[in-house]
């Protein structure tokens, strides 16, 4: 493929300069946490074509400010120094594929209850900035933009994921990004993964994941304000996720087959920006990194790839779109395609867009107490 636009590896953000800690090739690729049995061999290249090697790790325990100030790429979320995941439960939206679309949902999470703020109600609202494409591949992954967006109080969560579904969209595996105070607990981006069996959600992080890196978790305290490689690889009777430069873990194919399911192949593929609120109208969240498509500099999915499959050709769009007001539109996150000048003239990407938005309390919330 000839480089272009849209296989620029970051955003015209603030890149990560070169880390302390060790990226030289890593010897112990197929070292696993310690006590782990059985655990399978990884891919010998990531997604990408690329060998793994270590993350630039920061110390454990401390902020994705801290990170970025030194050039890091993640580090544990404390300092008990484990390596083993844990299971988190919150809400989490699904947006598009033969299973639907999750808008709305009822939770029994609710988000922390703010000092002086009255906890919110147990309904949750789903928006998401979506790039798409049906397609039979064994992978897929993408530059993604690492923001540390702004979250309502009463909000649950914004995020940033690369998801592969089957065919039905009912199987489907995640990693991302997400900034949760439910979750997480504070207002960091964490690093996260996630699986579906016969369109049932499971949890964050663990729930039949197989942790193999050495170095980091799901869950863990990530940079933020550049761009970072996210991928998904089925191998050897498993799905495969990785992070950066590393792969992270896995979730076994049993997970699917002792359920009556096969699934070893893709048949849909996503990556997008997703917010879930505590109303059908956000209410002071951002998406992204907080930055409307229309800057350069905004949140972006970018160098999107499959991974033994087709040409990508995404299908952009934003949902809902946006809350009506006589014959307008005022949009709540967009999307817009970045340009790619490989070619000339120049045309837009089918592979890249930049998507997301600032909070908008002054247009959503006159009604918010």
């Amino acid at each position: 493929m000839s480089a272009g636009a849209d296989q620029i590896a970051t955003p015209p953000e603030a890149s990560a300069a070169a880390g302390v800690a060790d990226d030289s090739p890593d010897a112990d690729a197929d070292a696993v946490v310690a006590g782990a049995d059985q655990v399978l061999p990884p891919p010998p290249v990531l997604p990408w074509g690329d060998r793994p090697k270590r993350i630039k790790k920061g110390r454990d325990g401390v902020t994705s400010k801290t990170l970025r100030a030194e050039g890091l790429s993640a580090a544990a979320p404390d300092a008990t120094g484990s390596l083993v995941p844990r299971a988190r439960y919150g809400p989490k939206g699904r947006s598009g594929g033969r299973a639907g679309v999750i808008r709305t949902e009822r939770t029994d999470a609710v988000p922390p209850k703010p000092l002086g703020v009255k906890a919110a109600a147990n309904d949750v609202s789903y928006l998401y900035n979506v790039g798409s494409q049906a397609a039979d591949t064994s992978g897929l992954f993408a530059n993604v933009t690492i923001g540390k967006p702004d979250l309502d109080k009463t909000d649950y969560h914004s995020l940033a994921e690369v998801a592969l579904q089957s065919a039905d969209g009912k199987q489907i595996v995640e990693i991302g990004w997400t900034v949760d105070r439910l979750v997480n607990g504070d207002d960091d981006p964490h690093l996260f993964v996630f699986h579906w069996v016969n369109g049932e959600p499971t949890c964050y992080n663990k729930c039949g994941f197989v942790q193999v890196s050495p170095t980091v978790k799901p869950g863990a305290t990530l940079t933020y304000g550049i761009t970072k490689k996210f991928g998904i690889q089925y191998f050897k009777d498993a799905w495969w996720v990785a992070y950066d430069t590393e792969w992270i873990g896995y979730f076994p194919e049993t997970n699917w087959t002792e359920r009556g399911v096969e699934f070893n192949r893709s048949g849909y593929l996503q990556v997008f920006g997703e917010v879930a609120a505590s109303r059908e109208q956000p209410c002071g969240t951002a998406m992204g990194n907080g930055t409307g498509p229309e800057k350069d500099t905004s949140a972006r999915f970018s160098s999107v790839g499959f991974v033994d499959g087709p040409a990508v050709d995404l299908y952009m769009r934003s949902f809902p779109t946006g809350l009506r007001v006589g014959e307008d539109v005022i949009p709540f996150y967009k999307v817009k395609p970045i340009l790619d000048e490989s070619v000339e003239p120049a045309v837009p990407s089918k592979r890249s867009f930049r998507y997301g938005g600032p909070a908008k309390p002054g247009t959503f919330c006159k009604d918010k107490p």
